[in-house]
């Protein structure tokens, strides 16, 4: 019996070959950057596609600012202002009250001086008759030693 045989498939002989390298022309390439990549390194990468460069950040203003900003400053001396008029106000009132008052105990002393003053001298005229006490107090002092 005729029997087909089985044959191998073709394998060539260098099975990894290259193709034909493709030639690269200096004028055919694009720009070449070179950027980080990610441990710091740095790596040629077609400048089309390499990533967009950062946005240069606008200059800052170095100019010395105030200790305290002007609204805190504001607000400070508002509230020491503000304090030192209530303790203004305060102490003239507690001073007005106490002028008061003591217009008022000091009137009443007044009066009842100018009464007592108004009084005296009818009680002298009317003969001066009163009771005269007369306080002896005697001190008997006297030293023992018993020795």
């Amino acid at each position: 019996m005729n029997e087909p045989t089985l044959s191998a498939p073709y394998v060539p002989t260098e099975p990894y070959a290259p193709d034909p390298a493709a030639v690269e022309l200096a004028a055919e390439r694009g720009p070449v950057v070179w950027v980080p990549d990610a441990y710091g390194r740095m790596v040629p990468m077609p400048k089309h596609l390499a990533p967009p460069p950062m946005a240069r950040p606008e200059p800052r203003d170095l100019t010395p600012l105030p200790l305290l900003d002007p609204l805190a400053q504001r607000l400070m001396g508002a509230g020491i202002g503000g304090g030192a008029f209530a303790a203004g106000v305060g102490y003239g009132i507690g001073e007005a009250i106490n002028a008061i008052a003591g217009a008022g105990s000091g009137a009443l002393v007044w009066i009842a001086l100018a009464v007592l003053a108004w009084r005296a001298p009818v009680r002298a005229v009317a003969g001066a008759c009163g009771s005269t006490v007369h306080i002896r107090k005697a001190v008997i002092k006297r030293s023992h030693f018993h020795g």
